[in-house]
């Protein structure tokens, strides 16, 4: 790549699926600062496709035929879980920058070789935790970081979800390729969400529980995806936990594929602060305070020509590349995340508080 501010992000886009091609879609966006030089997928069709839609210059045939190529500066994988680790050290050790869909891993080990990986390379690796980049968050975010909260105690966290197994049967519902159930679907957005939020204090221990009621029965069964009724549900479909942070603040976390409550299905924060509080359900949001002895609120909403949260977070990765700086999320966002998720599991099978060990 030349060193030139102009010069376009040369980007390749391994995964043609869904979330793939969302990517596709905003990178065409921001086409003054990025060129979608190649595509590929396990499913050559898909790739053809996709590259015809988005008027991109080259399918390869492989993720390694891509990262092999000088011409490709950057990639964004967006694969099943799975292939996260192994793909991401790939490109990272041939000298790629990586936009790396979420959870950064399937589990703490393979996470482990990922930050290992990005220290070696000096690259830039960033999770797109979209939710950070939504207009309300970024405004909460603004006053918290002004003070206006006070200092924040608690934050409680959660999307539930009454019937929304995906793919019933398929990868998703398989431990060994995608991690958990909505602890590793949901739960991963929610955590990154609220410790930003609440300024980025450390995780030192986890207590949680983690249920499979419904799934095993092929019950809750949502609308995302086909399902395999040959195939396996050995996932968690609901999860709570309680975190403790260095700061001395505690952080709830629910989240559900399938669960008999009253829900919007939306995701929701809410943070309780010292001199105020906010609450974001959605693309919505309220803060809270109290003036001469009153209740104070204040409601948030989404500017008329918001460009939107993914268009801003990709800006911020081509920014990240051009500037040699660190993502908001960086690889040890993505490190924590992983991290507490591996914790919430060995506390639900073990029933005890675990202590996070940082250790590398």
């Amino acid at each position: 790549m030349t060193t030139t501010q102009q010069a376009k992000i040369r980007l390749g886009i391994i995964g043609a699926g869904n979330i793939g091609n969302v990517h596709m879609e905003v990178f065409s966006k921001i086409a003054d600062s990025v060129q979608l030089a190649g595509v590929t997928d396990v499913f050559a069709p898909l790739a053809e496709s996709r590259a015809k839609q988005h008027n991109i210059d080259k399918v390869y045939a492989t993720a390694d035929e891509m990262l092999a190529d000088p011409g490709i500066d950057a990639v964004v994988i967006a694969v099943s879980n799975e292939w996260h680790a192994p793909i991401a050290v790939k490109a990272l050790q041939a000298g790629k920058h990586v936009m790396l869909e979420k959870p950064m891993a399937i589990n703490l080990e393979a996470a482990k070789t990922i930050v290992k990986a990005q220290r070696e390379s000096g690259k830039v690796l960033m999770i797109p935790h979209q939710l950070r980049w939504e207009s309300v968050a970024m405004q909460v975010k603004e006053q918290a970081d002004k003070g206006s909260l006070g200092r924040i105690y608690h934050a409680k966290a959660g999307w539930v979800r009454r019937k929304g197994i995906p793919g019933w049967g398929t990868w998703f519902t398989q431990m060994s390729k995608s991690g958990g159930g909505p602890l590793i679907d949901l739960g991963v957005h929610m955590l990154d969400l609220s410790l930003y939020l609440m300024g980025n204090p450390k995780p030192v221990s986890v207590f949680g529980a983690a249920y499979a009621e419904f799934g095993p029965r092929k019950r809750g069964i949502g609308t995302w995806g086909k399902p395999d009724w040959n195939g396996v549900y050995d996932v968690e479909d609901f999860a709570t936990a309680l975190i403790r942070l260095d700061n001395g603040a505690t952080l709830t976390l629910d989240v559900s594929w399938a669960a008999l409550t009253d829900t919007d299905n939306q995701p929701y924060v809410h943070l309780l602060g010292s001199e105020g509080g906010a609450s974001l359900r959605g693309s919505s949001g309220k803060l809270m305070s109290e003036q001469f002895d009153r209740e104070a609120t204040i409601e948030l909403s989404v500017p008329g020509q918001d460009e939107g949260s993914r268009v801003r977070m990709s800006r911020h990765f081509v920014e990240c590349i051009r500037n040699n700086s660190e993502p908001i999320t960086s690889v040890m966002s993505g490190y924590t995340n992983n991290l507490i998720l591996d914790a919430i599991r060995r506390s639900s099978e073990t029933g005890r508080e675990v202590m996070l060990d940082w250790e590398l």
